[in-house]
């Protein structure tokens, strides 16, 4: 069940129409989620005239930073953990969490033909396979809970090169450093369907994707209102065009 959160007596096409300063929203934001985001923020600003200035990391990161007292005033997890925690640990406001997009990890190869990518990856006849840090990266993690569950990690291990995120490992992928990769499908959701593999759901834990409103953005109404346009129709129409699913 999706959950949303009301700013208290104020609608979202209230704070659109009324005349105020135009305002600059800092959100933390999970590197898969780049392009919708940046997509996101062009339209919300069209609509309010307020701005959002992205931070994109892994998940792992920018929680740290926030932790470290970095002013983001809404956090777009990789994962359902960190905005949980957020509010646990007193970063994020209670009530604000939601779950504003459901990720799918796919296998990434612009050179080989990767329809069949389990067959791929147990042939074996690569050198170098991109993986965002797991310890950070909840897209890393779902690619190495893919290869345990096809009994490759040992056979395999050896010729994983780690990115900080998933953008760098997307980078190792299209520089020609690793052949082919595990990513977020919203990076490659235009490649040709030979170029994509996307894994079976079964095969990896859940990415359901979380945000929340940080202890630094609780009074400003633009920051409210951002999320609140995220759960809004034009807000998932966006994030569904990217591969996510929304709940």
């Amino acid at each position: 069940m999706r959950r949303t959160f009301l700013l208290p007596g104020l609608a979202l096409a209230a704070l659109m129409t009324v005349s105020a300063p135009a305002a600059e929203i800092s959100a933390a934001v999970a590197a898969n989620f780049t392009k919708p985001a940046e997509e996101l923020g062009k339209t919300f600003t069209a609509r309010t005239g307020d701005t959002v200035a992205f931070s994109f990391g892994a998940t792992g990161q920018l929680y740290t930073q926030l932790s470290q007292g970095a002013p983001f005033e809404v956090f777009l997890a990789a994962d359902d953990k960190r905005p949980a925690l957020a509010v646990q640990e007193g970063f994020g406001v209670a009530g604000t969490v939601f779950t504003y997009a459901v990720g799918k990890v796919v296998l990434y190869s612009p050179n080989i033909d990767v329809t069949d990518g389990a067959a791929v990856l147990k042939a074996n006849a690569f050198r170098h396979l991109a993986v965002a840090d797991p310890r950070t990266a909840p897209y890393g993690a779902a690619g190495m809970q893919v290869l345990d569950r096809l009994g490759l990690t040992e056979t395999v291990t050896a010729r994983i090169v780690t990115g900080e995120n998933i953008s760098q490992a997307l980078q190792f992928i299209e520089s020609g450093n690793a052949e082919l990769g595990f990513v977020a499908l919203s990076q490659v959701v235009d490649k040709p369907a030979t170029q994509v593999w996307r894994v079976p759901a079964e095969d990896y834990a859940p990415i359901r994707q979380d945000a929340v409103l940080t202890t630094a953005g609780a009074g400003d109404p633009a920051a409210r209102a951002f999320l609140q346009f995220l759960q809004g129709d034009e807000g998932r129409a966006i994030i569904e065009k990217y591969g996510y699913e929304v709940k």
